[in-house]
């Protein structure tokens, strides 16, 4: 059950999140994004949100759907949702500090036709300068932080956490800092720019 708003965390299932649909669930971090400066997101199994094309996004939110066993499937009016909250990604004045496994871009998710769009978007996103993308290759030796849960940090406020039956938020300043220790560690393992962009391409070439 949610903790109450004097605790240091929040735990809550995914079965209330999303009982009213998934497409409420989008549009209620609309106000969390435009707030946010700093945007720090690592995910091993997943392309980010902020990230995500619509016919992705609308795969991503399908399997959701009948895991969750809802009633009824809004997914396509969530896809499209999530797509536009994130077009907060072309604003010049917020920083978004992105890391992906390089296991993520052989995740497929939908058709050959939806991954290969979406990895398409992913060599076009990170041109933007906003956005610092980084990829943990697989080749990775002696890695110093093992693939983790998917976590989103907004500024140095909030700590995000996806777990399989909840999401947990973290306000604790020393639980942020952990998890903040956590992402560098892990950024400290990624590759960017040429080399990154090289693994989206080999992806590409693999898939196709």
């Amino acid at each position: 059950m949610p903790q109450s708003p004097n605790s240091e965390s929040t735990y809550t299932e995914w079965r209330h999140k999303v009982r009213d649909g998934l497409e409420p669930l989008q549009n209620g971090l609309v106000q969390l994004l435009q707030e946010t400066r700093l945007f720090r997101i690592y995910s091993s199994t997943l392309m980010p949100g902020l990230l995500q094309t619509e016919g992705y996004a609308a795969a991503v939110l399908r399997t959701v759907a009948d895991f969750q066993e809802l009633p009824f499937d809004d997914s396509a009016e969530a896809a499209r949702a999530r797509v536009e909250r994130s077009r907060v990604i072309h604003d010049p004045e917020r920083q978004f500090v992105l890391l992906i496994e390089e296991a993520v871009l052989y995740h497929q998710l939908g058709d050959t036709e939806v991954m290969a769009a979406q990895l398409d978007h992913l060599l076009t996103t990170d041109a933007l300068p906003s956005v610092s993308l980084g990829i943990i290759p697989m080749t990775t030796r002696e890695r110093v932080q093992w693939p983790r849960e998917t976590l989103h940090v907004y500024d140095d406020s909030l700590v995000s956490v996806e777990l399989v039956s909840a999401k947990v938020d973290i306000i604790q300043s020393s639980e942020i800092a952990l998890y903040l220790k956590a992402f560098e560690q892990l950024r400290s393992m990624a590759v960017y720019d040429a080399e990154a962009r090289a693994l989206i391409l080999k992806a590409l070439e693999d898939l196709r």
